[in-house]
């Protein structure tokens, strides 16, 4: 495909003066457009060594209010202990801002990385963020080997850019015929309708000036255009919870909520978990793998209670606790698991969720503050990211504390009545109590959909804290102990 591409494509300088200032009109209001209708832009310069991208990168933002975009200089990957898109999701522009790539994900498909994992990872990434109203553009700049080495050798013997040109530049230039190909498989395998590869013949300095406007302008159009139509259609909201319970499957049923254990055996084993928990957190430690620990349940099923065990004997500097509660503004303005992977723990740390992203199919569900469509496809965006983390060598537990109405009715009346625990109880959680059976549907939909063996579900049967609290700690144990082989 490359190698017929016509890379003599040329502008005369008459043309260009006549093309450039409509140009730069037209993708100043549509970027004004984009930042009314709240879409986010990611603009992705990808190519040859050599082939122009900082010079025709600055000719486009000059058309573009500076104070609405901002520049990500993609380096090679340096953040070995987190997984490899998570540096990619924390720079995802907020709704109604353009995040423009020097260099992106892309890098590591033509660094040699062409697995299928990659792949999947890459197109998982663009497509999440497109079904979330991102507008993604994608540019690859295109000159001939012949030029590149024409190009290298200007800025070697130049002696104010002699130091952009490198052995590795020179090594890519020899290697140019095996790369090309490496970008043929790049663009045939992600060039998706909803974040399309653009070629730019970048031969002349003009003409590509021209294409890459004129592709923005129209990627950018089109994404008004559709963000327009979606708010005139009106939004689904439904928790999909009309089936009647009698021809569901009842996971909740199963389970044997009368369990108890006594006081000195909750003692004994409790010591000995904690001991063993301090252990684990060492091995992770020296072999920089992360674990995940997520915690979702009933109000007052006592999640706060088996944390404070869980963190008992650990040592602080290698464990955070982080409490989900509704998005703040900023958060609202990402990708709804944005924040996750901002929060998602290093290699060899402890990440402890006390409730976490499956609000989104139960909280989000339920009280509709997502429509369908997106609840929906949560299960789906999850289950990948969840996935890429276990890829990457996290370990993933997530518990479910359950409770009966009667016991958390006790519970309620409890902290109502007791001046240092009246703080826990809401007005929220007492209409919470009303939609117990919705919340049940939900989440047994949501334990058939996403528990996965890279990131299963454990349910733990709460009436008696201390049983939850001892069962909690022995399934960590016995889920990180394996995989470390310790």
């Amino acid at each position: 495909m490359l190698e017929k591409v016509d890379l003599d494509r040329k502008l005369s300088k008459e043309e260009f003066k006549s093309l450039w200032p409509p140009l730069r009109e037209k993708l100043g209001e549509a970027q004004r457009m984009t930042k009314e209708l709240g879409i986010p832009v990611m603009i992705v310069f990808e190519g040859w060594d050599g082939a122009g991208k900082g010079t025709l990168m600055n000719e486009l933002i000059q058309a573009l209010d500076p104070r609405g975009f901002e520049v990500h200089n993609v380096k090679p990957d340096q953040e070995r202990l987190w997984p490899p898109m998570r540096r990619f999701f924390q720079t995802t522009p907020p709704r109604g801002k353009i995040g423009i790539y020097n260099r992106s994900w892309y890098r590591r498909i033509l660094d040699g990385e062409e697995s299928d994992r990659v792949f999947d990872e890459i197109t998982s990434f663009e497509r999440q963020l497109a079904q979330d109203g991102y507008c993604i553009i994608k540019l690859f700049l295109h000159i001939s080997k012949k030029e590149q080495r024409k190009r290298l050798k200007a800025l070697e013997e130049n002696h104010a850019t002699s130091w952009r040109v490198t052995q590795e530049d020179w090594e890519n230039h020899r290697r140019y015929d095996e790369i090309a190909q490496r970008v043929e498989r790049m663009i045939h395998r992600t060039d998706k309708g909803h974040a399309p590869w653009t070629l730019v013949e970048s031969h002349q300095r003009e003409y590509a000036t021209i294409k890459i406007a004129q592709t923005v302008l129209e990627g950018l159009e089109r994404a008004v255009k559709e963000a327009q139509g979606r708010a005139q259609s009106p939004r689904v909201v439904s928790s999909g919870l009309g089936v009647e319970r009698a021809l569901k499957t009842s996971i909740f049923k199963s389970l044997d909520m009368d369990q108890s254990l006594s006081e000195e055996t909750y003692k004994k084993e409790l010591k000995e978990c904690q001991r063993r928990l301090r252990d684990v957190q060492y091995s992770l430690y020296k072999v920089r793998r992360p674990l995940v620990i997520v915690f979702e349940g009933m109000d007052a099923a006592g999640k706060g209670g088996c944390i404070k065990r869980l963190t008992q004997n650990l040592d602080p500097r290698g464990y955070q606790v982080v409490p989900t509660s509704a998005p703040n503004d900023w958060e609202r303005a990402h990708h709804y698991l944005w924040r996750f992977w901002e929060s998602f723990p290093k290699g060899g740390h402890v990440g402890i969720y006390d409730r976490s992203w499956y609000g989104r199919v139960l909280v989000e569900r339920i009280e509709g503050f997502c429509s369908e469509e997106e609840w929906r496809r949560a299960f789906g965006e999850i289950n990948e990211m969840e996935r890429q983390w276990a890829d990457f060598g996290a370990i993933i537990v997530k518990f479910w504390l359950h409770v009966t109405p009667d016991e958390q009715l006790k519970r309620f009346k409890e902290r109502q009545e007791d001046p240092l625990k009246r703080w826990k109880i809401t007005d929220e959680d007492w209409r919470n109590r009303e939609k117990w059976g919705l919340y049940e549907e939900a989440a047994e939909e949501m334990f058939m959909r996403t528990s996965t063996p890279e990131a299963p579900w454990v349910l733990v049967e709460g009436n008696c804290k201390r049983l939850a609290r001892v069962k909690v700690l022995k399934e960590v144990l016995k889920r990180a102990e394996t995989l470390l082989n310790i």
